[in-house]
């Protein structure tokens, strides 16, 4: 699809400096492109490229300086990269647009289906499960029985939804993932062997809230495994049952979450952090990429790191100490060393 420059200046509220009649149909990176792309400049870095790129037209911030004349049209906008991020949206969201019901596929007649819905081929859409308006459901997609999900909500080819589990509004949902699968509980018997828990809560996710690929949200043992609004969580993530996520938190790949831990609003979680259950996590947390949190965090927008998690200044000033350690110890052993020597010549 191919939009002028004066269109992509109108969509993003910019100033044209160029030809307002050329045409791009692509996105690219400013260092790569070629006639016919769009790219952007934010990053002081890499402002050489705008006086050499092919790209037609260049999104550039209000105040950049052309210290010699570009082929592109320039579009100047009060921020090049949010303005780029706003076209990316729009692209995206007009490559991914489908509607209707392929076959084969299986809607129960008690399920109701909103308008403009697309489902793909070999989706499953169990008993008096409710799809908003707008929603995209791909192919191989399981939607359990009284599951219910919000308008505008995506879910990816593969996505498993089990029974009773509620999804928002504006929801995207990356393929492989599995939300509402039984929390891991077992009581241990006298003979060694465990007995199932069963787990008859549901998962409940609340609207903009975008899910990695492959990450699994377990159902609550009673009650719901909670995912509030906005939160954001990475590829291969463990979300265990009655777990509750704040608003707008991050969690990055490979991260775990034990069961029945509540994590505040705008928590930053890193990646294959490890997080004993049973404990709170303070709002706006920061927590550094492989730590291990096994206590309680009560003070509000701190860093933390380590496995077991401390204060971030304090992991760093230990990290240092740590890395000295075989010099110390070589110290230690000349101290050793001439203590022996001096006892031995009394």
């Amino acid at each position: 699809m191919q939009f002028s420059a004066h269109q992509i200046a109108t969509l993003v509220g910019g100033s044209l400096e160029g030809d307002p009649n050329v045409m791009v149909g692509q996105l690219a990176k400013i260092e790569e492109a070629s006639s016919g792309s769009l790219s952007f400049l934010s990053n002081p870095k890499y402002e050489p490229y705008l006086y050499t790129t092919q790209a037609s037209v260049v999104i550039v911030n209000a105040d950049q300086k052309l210290d010699r004349p570009v082929q592109s049209t320039i579009i100047r906008t009060k921020n090049a990269y949010s303005a780029f991020s706003t076209l990316l949206e729009v692209y995206n969201k007009m490559r991914l647009e489908k509607t209707g019901v392929e076959q084969p596929s299986y809607i129960h007649p008690s399920a109701k289906i909103g308008k403009n819905v697309y489902i793909g081929a070999f989706a499953y859409i169990d008993k008096d499960a409710v799809i908003g308006d707008n929603c995209k459901i791909y192919p191989h997609v399981y939607v359990g029985d009284h599951v219910q999900i919000g308008n505008d909500t995506t879910l990816f080819p593969r996505v498993c939804v089990y029974y009773d589990c509620v999804i928002g509004a504006h929801v995207t949902v990356h393929s492989g993932t599995v939300i509402g699968s039984d929390g891991f509980g077992f009581a241990p018997k006298e003979d060694g062997t465990y007995q199932k828990i069963n787990q008859i809560g549901n998962v409940l996710i609340e609207d903009h809230v975008e899910v990695g690929a492959n990450t699994v949200i377990d159902r609550a043992t009673m009650g719901s495994t909670v995912i509030r609004q906005g939160v954001k969580l990475d590829n291969l993530i463990q979300i265990a049952h009655n777990v509750e996520v704040g608003k707008n938190t991050v969690i990055a790949a490979q991260s775990g979450i034990s069961g029945s831990t509540k994590i505040g609003e705008r928590a930053v979680i890193g990646g294959q952090v490890g997080v004993v259950g049973h404990i709170n996590i303070a709002n706006g947390s920061q927590i550094q990429a492989q730590s291990g949190v096994n206590r309680a965090i009560v003070e509000e927008g701190k860093k933390w790191s380590g496995s077991p998690a401390t204060p971030y200044n304090a992991q760093m000033r230990s990290q240092v100490i740590y890395t000295r350690l075989p010099e110390l110890e070589r110290r230690l052993e000349e101290l050793e060393q001439l203590l022996l020597t001096k006892e031995e010549s009394k």
